[in-house]
């Protein structure tokens, strides 16, 4: 069992859940074990994004996206809702699998970036 954090935008996106949908959303990343990792099978999936592993997890209407830091740790970098714009736009921009889309389109990273970046006021 992994110990799990989250980003700012990540945990953002759980605090507008109740607490059981919270806790219904994260079940599934609270119980990957190494093993599930070293051979990802849907609804876990891995690819690279500058250089770095990245997984991604369909977890109930929410997509997961995280990194293994450590050994021990999964750190949560985005959670996307199944009917976000933002999750929209990563299935439906290009014809192409996810992960190729994931991998490939950098302006849809760096838009996602900006997410996790503090307002401006």
């Amino acid at each position: 069992m992994y110990q799990v954090t989250f980003s700012e935008q990540s945990i953002g996106e759980l605090n507008q859940l109740g607490q059981l949908a919270q806790l219904e959303a994260i079940g599934p990343i609270s119980r990957l074990t190494a093993g599930d990792l070293a051979h990802p099978r849907e609804p876990l999936g891995k690819f690279s994004r500058a250089g770095r592993e990245l997984y991604r997890l369909r977890s109930g209407g929410h997509r997961f996206y995280f990194e293994a830091r450590e050994g021990e740790t999964l750190h949560v970098i985005y959670i996307l809702h199944q009917n976000s714009l933002e999750d929209f736009l990563l299935r439906n921009k290009l014809p192409v699998s996810e992960s190729q889309l994931v991998e490939q389109h950098s302006k849809f990273w760096k838009y996602l970036e900006s997410l996790t970046q503090p307002k401006a006021k």
